[in-house]
């Protein structure tokens, strides 16, 4: 078995054990999440993502991370926590190992939710938001960096930052290709091959436009405060 699966494994029981002191959410209305952008995946539930990168190509698996980081933060993270980092009271779903087996343990408990003792602990999310958000939240998800990722590179990252808010960039190309460089470098906890990591967001904004430099460098701030 591997390191991941056994990651995955270990995450599902997490939620067995402390779904006792998850403070039970039902009475909270799922907030509906738009994916008219992304692909059509049929009605009947698959248990397999999607929306990967290898899949569906590089546009619409990045529509797919926006798309459900927004699903995430309405309906998920008031358990789960902003970025999909646990705070304790609930498993880190980062560590779903980002492969069928992950994906299956993940898409049942989205539709069926989780109720103990007559108490809901988690609502089925599944007939209410549809296959579609499910799979975009799970892109997300998988895409989150590791603990610690940034943590080489948070240096030069806030050097980075100061560079582009002060409006003075000598060579905008060196910066989007040393984010490039960093971003390649940011690890996933679930194994995926790509980080959506603050690095790999500023790059892909940063162009020769001033107007770039301060998208960039406003993603460069609230990214490297949230991981501090």
């Amino acid at each position: 078995m591997s390191t991941n699966r056994i990651r995955a494994g270990l995450a599902a029981l997490a939620l067995l054990g402390t779904a006792t002191i998850v403070a039970a959410h039902g009475d909270v209305a799922p907030q509906p999440v738009n994916t008219d952008a992304l692909p059509e995946v049929g009605e009947e539930w698959l248990t397999e993502n999607p929306y990967r990168e290898e899949k569906v190509g590089r546009d619409t698996w990045l529509k797919a991370v926006e798309i459900g980081a927004s699903g995430f933060n309405q309906n998920c993270a008031r358990c789960h926590g902003l970025g999909a980092v646990s705070g304790g009271l609930a498993p880190d779903l980062r560590l779903l190992e980002a492969e069928e087996y992950g994906d299956e343990w993940f898409i049942e408990r989205f539709r069926l939710g989780y109720t103990q003792d007559g108490t809901t602990k988690m609502p089925a999310f599944g007939d209410i938001l549809g296959q579609k958000a499910a799979w975009a939240i799970r892109t997300y998800i998988e895409t989150r960096p590791e603990d610690g990722a940034l943590d080489a590179h948070s240096d030069r990252l806030h050097e980075v930052r100061n560079e582009l808010a002060s409006s003075k960039v000598s060579d905008p190309k060196a910066l989007k290709a040393e984010l490039e460089k960093i971003a390649a470098e940011v690890k996933t906890a679930s194994g995926a091959p790509v980080a959506d990591s603050v690095a790999y967001e500023a790059a892909r904004v940063l162009t020769d436009t001033p107007e770039s430099w301060k998208k960039a460098s406003d993603i460069l701030t609230v990214g490297l405060s949230a991981s501090e």
